[in-house]
């Protein structure tokens, strides 16, 4: 696999090794030996989550709080445009978003470790989305910030006849970063770089 750092340290993008010929295809989506020797991220997938979501669809920005959750993210039916913001008080960067464009035809993935909010939009007519979690899903410890956030300005580059996005009620209800409570914010020096249940993939030497 060929993994490629972001501008967020710790934010992966994944490349898997794919074998073609007239029958098809075949990669291996995920293998936790070669995860960890290729990225340096020791964790334990513990959760499988399938979407499928519409044009027009924006799901984000999510996170948990307190069972916080490092995510391995791919589309395996359309495209959509994956994005991941760093919302860790303390942390150098804070504040600033990467995005890649994940589709069934490139068969990327996105790490997207704790303490980052995470969404994504689509941009084909429909998309199935898949990832695995490193800790279980609690409903009640979900946050999230709004997706439109002027101060953080995510560039989600929607072509001009797109249809108008569509959020959850709950989604909708999100507050901008600065309108966060401080405590509704994972810590980057709590956290570490990765937060619990994984390592640095770029340690110093």
């Amino acid at each position: 696999m060929q993994v490629t750092e972001t501008a967020l340290p710790g934010v992966l993008v994944i490349e898997p090794k794919v074998w073609s010929d007239p029958r098809g295809f075949f990669f291996e989506s995920f293998r936790a030996d070669r995860f960890e020797e290729a990225t340096g991220v020791r964790t334990a997938f513990v959760q499988d989550n399938h979407s499928r979501s519409a044009q027009g669809i924006l799901r984000g920005m999510h996170y948990q709080l307190d069972h916080p959750q490092s995510k391995l993210c791919r589309v395996v039916q359309g495209e959509v445009l994956d994005v991941a913001v760093d919302i860790r008080r303390g942390s150098p960067t804070f504040g600033m978003w990467v995005s890649v464009l994940l589709s069934a035809d490139n068969k990327r993935q996105i790490f997207v470790p704790r303490g980052f909010a995470h969404g994504f939009v689509v941009l084909s007519e429909t998309a199935e989305f898949l990832y695995k979690c490193d800790e279980f899903y609690h409903p009640d410890d979900e946050r999230g910030i709004a997706w439109d956030d002027p101060d953080i300005g995510i560039a989600w580059n929607l072509p001009a006849d797109y249809p108008p996005v569509t959020l959850s009620g709950k989604d909708q209800r999100n507050p901008r970063l600065a309108d966060a409570p401080p405590d509704d914010l994972p810590v980057y020096e709590e956290m570490g770089q990765l937060g619990p249940g994984a390592i640095d993939p770029f340690p110093t030497p």
